[in-house]
């Protein structure tokens, strides 16, 4: 397993009493503290690679927003300090170094650890915290950098991924699924919701809905992609809908992320030799955002190993 991640991450800065804030990283590290992994700097981003998802006006509108002192508010909910650039692009860059890694071996896992997260951010707007489409970027680099023509895009995220989607929505090599408690911020992400060429399959979740409705929703998608067989899993990797999570009201635990991520494995490792790459994105209660890593983690680190028959 490799582990990639950015000492720029810490330099993201957003107002006192945001959710998404730098101790957010301090969490995650301690949840990764027990992981044998190999660790690798993240390393910034190519304009190439953004501009694959975003038009170069809305990249040069980012870059000339980066303030020098202080705070800028790009929109309700996501600010920019002067080091938040640099780690967006690191962020961009850790995605697709962890997309090289896994495709070249030997290491078929990779967990990279970011902020700001990305699948909210739209092709022209940023939104929900989310600067650049991260995980829409890596699959995007995986498909016209490497050739590959299946990726799947998994979004566990309690919060809809809908720049991720907007990103792929006309992208018939990728199969993104997002489960997503509705009704909820940002209000996206029905059934029908099925992109351009039927690809995506949104999973609304009642608020409430615990592990056991997790399940009952992932299992038959999971299922159904072994027929497809990706050539490549990129995760969203957000551990919000935690029963303790402020700014949601699903009930899932630490068990329920290994059990998931455990599935994801087992997936890519009947289609793909076990190839996954999994990009940090929300969870804003530090203790449940410590424990739902440690789980997640220790499954990618192993690859597999639920008792789970798909």
């Amino acid at each position: 397993m490799l582990i990639y991640a950015s000492d720029d991450s810490f330099l993201h800065r957003t107002p006192a009493g945001h959710a998404e804030r730098v101790e957010r990283l301090v969490a995650v590290e301690r949840g990764l503290a027990g992981i044998r992994a190999e660790r690798r700097v993240s390393p910034m981003g190519a304009v190439e690679d953004i501009l694959r998802c975003h038009p170069a006006s809305y990249h040069a509108a980012i870059k000339a927003a980066s303030p020098q002192v202080g705070l800028v508010q790009l929109e309700p909910d996501t600010f920019m300090s002067p080091g938040s650039y640099a780690a967006a692009l690191r962020a961009v860059g850790g995605a697709c170094a962890a997309v090289d890694a896994v495709l070249e071996g030997p290491h078929a896992t990779a967990f990279v650890v970011a902020r700001p997260p990305g699948h909210h951010a739209e092709r022209e707007a940023p939104m929900g915290f989310c600067i650049f489409g991260t995980v829409a970027i890596a699959a995007k680099h995986a498909l016209d950098v490497h050739g590959l023509s299946r990726v799947a895009v998994l979004d566990f995220d309690v919060h809809h991924g809908n720049g991720t989607q907007a990103l792929l929505w006309d992208e018939a090599r990728v199969r993104f699924v997002s489960s997503q408690q509705m009704p909820l911020w940002p209000g996206t992400g029905a059934r029908s919701e099925q992109g351009a060429h039927g690809q995506i399959t949104n999973l609304p979740l009642d608020p409430g809905s615990d592990g056991t409705a997790m399940w009952a929703a992932w299992s038959p998608v999971l299922a159904d992609l072994k027929a497809w067989r990706p050539q490549l899993v990129l995760v969203s990797a957000g551990f919000d809908a935690h029963v303790d999570d402020p700014l949601a009201g699903l009930a899932w635990v630490e068990s329920d992320y290994a059990r998931l991520t455990s599935a994801i494995c087992d997936l890519a490792t009947e289609c793909c030799g076990g190839r996954v790459v999994s990009v940090l994105e929300g969870g804003y209660d530090l203790d449940a955002l410590e424990a739902s890593v440690a789980a997640h983690a220790q499954v990618l680190e192993r690859g597999q190993g639920w008792p789970t028959k798909l």
